[in-house]
């Protein structure tokens, strides 16, 4: 990890292409929280569901929860041991934070009608936005990971497999639509290979430090 450190704090590049990463995380996650509540505001009217319709709501309130603190950690954790590889990865979250909150303002539904005990309780009923539905941050984030680190197999198949996990976990509890869930996968996709077009440099240092990694 020293090595690594002093590689990072050797490159001006790499220190400030982390400084914006981190102002762009920042900026993203402020929109997204106006997003969220003009959302909140403005939704009223939930729809029908082929899944959601044909299945009773379940309290997945831990795993909701639990699940994305322990994916967050993971990353955080990542970042911290291979520090040249931490703009690339901050700058595709905030991007897909700050796309996900345009989508989120479009699109303005109240969550499924038996869902709403478990919105109202435990912590997800003090920290969750409920409207904020288009399309789900729980199951494209983890597949953005996936694609980010696509050449690591083993990061590759953990990252899908918790993907496609949230995605089941949502849908139980009825959290969001089965058209959230389907579409993360494609809308993350774009905003994957988008984010390699507008930043190639910072592609660059993490296929390097991913050939170190190796």
């Amino acid at each position: 990890m020293k090595k690594a450190y002093q590689l990072f704090f050797s490159s001006r590049k790499l220190i400030q292409s982390s400084l914006i990463a981190f102002l762009l995380l920042g900026g993203s996650l402020l929109g997204n929280f106006y997003a969220g509540s003009y959302a909140n505001e403005k939704g009223i009217t939930p729809v029908t569901d082929i899944v959601l319709s044909n299945t009773r709501a379940y309290d997945v309130d831990a795993l909701f929860i639990g699940g994305i603190i322990v994916f967050f950690l993971f990353i955080l954790g990542w970042c911290i041991r291979y520090p040249a590889q931490t703009p690339y990865i901050l700058k595709s979250i905030a991007l897909f934070i700050a796309i996900r909150a345009v989508f989120v303002t479009l699109t303005h539904l109240w969550p499924y009608p038996d869902s709403i005990l478990i919105l109202n309780t435990g912590i997800m009923g003090k920290i969750n936005f409920w409207a904020d539905l288009f399309f789900s941050g729980h199951t494209g984030m983890p597949f953005l990971m996936a694609l980010i680190f696509w050449e690591n197999k083993l990061l590759r198949y953990l990252f899908i497999l918790a993907a496609i996990s949230f995605g089941i976990i949502v849908l139980l509890g009825h959290l969001h639509y089965s058209i959230d869930v389907l579409a993360a996968f494609f809308i993350t996709y774009t905003i994957h290979h988008l984010w390699e077009l507008l930043w190639k440099k910072d592609k660059v240092h993490f296929d390097n430090a991913s050939v170190r990694i190796s």
